[in-house]
């Protein structure tokens, strides 16, 4: 197992250029262009077959849920740095609300993923991203049961894309990669990728880097290192998850252009519970 402490970035004092927010805030959501997980549950499902009696009928599978989360990163490029606070919260019929919120001096950053849960599987209802400020953005992902097509607002026009069984959104995906490694926690290889995003459903691809561990300010902890398969060899994107933490995202980052996008976990709790880690 590989051993690192995570790393830090100082730079000089830096201009704030255009448009930061929506960069630095979006690490979380998609700063791991590698987070944009439409996630097909199946290949994250273990589908070795177990040794059983003939005749015999198999136990069916206990399924682990996920369980309602608060976590605090601070996301940092170009000397400067913003604080995401990202919850989610489920109500008593199973409705899951998944809030990613954030501020930059006059600007300000919201997300509001709603989903249910299918036992392995995430249905994913609507996604609404908004960014506040001098510069003003809005995107929106309907998806209707009852419709062969997904709505989605890019740029203040709609689009219909096609629907399929496992695409979902940019905030949903994530939470899908926790519940499928909750329920088959042996990380595969290769993990392929849907998600509706503007004005099409796109695909990537996760490959498994390995086990790494990291040094967080809640203690040391154990992480699954993915990387994001990009054609542009000059693009990079990482992300570390945390087995004994629920799964919960510690660290991303992302490489592009020469800049480099960092996010950090700084703090969180897991059913009310904080979370902490060993002492080395």
């Amino acid at each position: 197992m590989t051993v690192i402490s995570a790393r830090r970035w100082t730079t000089g004092t830096t201009r704030l250029p255009t448009g930061l927010l929506t960069v630095v805030a979006s690490t979380l959501i998609t700063a791991l262009p590698l987070t944009t997980l439409g996630i097909t549950a199946q290949s994250l499902v273990s589908t070795a077959a177990q040794a059983q009696t003939p005749g015999a009928q198999e136990a069916p599978k206990e399924l682990r849920a996920l369980t309602p989360y608060d976590a605090v990163y601070k996301t940092s490029t170009s000397g400067l740095s913003i604080k995401l606070r990202r919850s989610l919260t489920m109500d008593a019929n199973g409705d899951c609300k998944l809030t990613s919120e954030g501020k930059l001096l006059v600007a300000g950053i919201s997300e509001v993923s709603l989903f249910t849960l299918d036992g392995e599987n995430i249905q994913p209802r609507s996604y609404v991203y908004q960014l506040s400020g001098p510069v003003s953005r809005r995107r929106e992902v309907h998806f209707d049961n009852d419709s062969q097509v997904i709505r989605s607002l890019y740029k203040k026009e709609w689009y219909e894309l096609p629907k399929t069984g496992d695409t979902l959104d940019r905030m949903s995906q994530q939470e899908q990669l926790r519940l499928s490694l909750l329920n088959d926690p042996t990380p595969k290889d290769d993990i392929l990728f849907h998600v509706a995003d503007g004005r099409k459903v796109k695909e990537y691809r996760l490959l498994y880097a390995g086990e790494e561990r990291l040094e967080t300010p809640m203690g040391w902890v154990n992480t699954l290192h993915f990387e994001r398969d990009h054609d542009d060899p000059d693009r990079q994107s990482g992300v570390w998850i945390a087995p004994e933490w629920d799964y919960l995202m510690v660290r991303t980052v992302h490489i592009e252009d020469g800049k480099t996008i960092e996010a950090n976990l700084i703090s969180a709790e897991i059913a009310g519970t904080a979370v902490a880690g060993a002492n080395s």
